[in-house]
């Protein structure tokens, strides 16, 4: 049988079903399903790098923003009763709180954000944003990650 005779009964028995036969085979839906199932393997987790680095850097910038109000308290906090936390005996950083930082900046993000252990000469304030954790230890420290000590 011909190639022309084999194409002339193809087009006939479309005719007598009633129309063409348009549409995808069950192979071809598949490999569209499997394109699309490796795509999301390797979209999903590279966004949840972005949204875990995006809570990082959130964290890490809410302790440099605190630190020009941190830095103004200790100006400000001469040992007087009449310096920054009303308190004859504390200077520097001691008396340090959130609700202080934010009386002298009210830009301070307070959610998240904790005062730790303060002296004098130091201070510790860490961020929480979406359970990571970074701190500033002292006022030439770097922000690490974790909580105070």
């Amino acid at each position: 049988m011909s190639y022309d005779m084999c194409r002339g009964n193809l087009t006939r028995r479309k005719a007598v079903r009633g129309g063409s036969q348009a549409g995808f085979t069950l192979i071809e839906l598949l490999v569209v399903l499997v394109v699309i199932g490796i795509l999301l393997a390797i979209a999903v987790p590279t966004g949840m790098g972005f949204k875990a680095r995006a809570h990082n850097t959130t964290a890490k910038a809410n302790v440099r923003e605190a630190r020009p109000a941190i830095e103004a308290y200790f100006a400000e906090n001469d040992g007087t009763a009449t310096d920054t936390d009303l308190d004859a005996s504390t200077s520097g950083y001691e008396g340090m709180t959130i609700a202080r930082l934010q009386a002298i900046d009210s830009g301070v993000t307070v959610a998240g954000l904790a005062v730790g252990t303060v002296t004098p000469t130091s201070f510790c304030v860490s961020s929480t944003n979406n359970g990571n954790v970074w701190h500033q230890d002292g006022p030439s420290a770097s922000i690490v990650t974790g909580p105070c000590p």
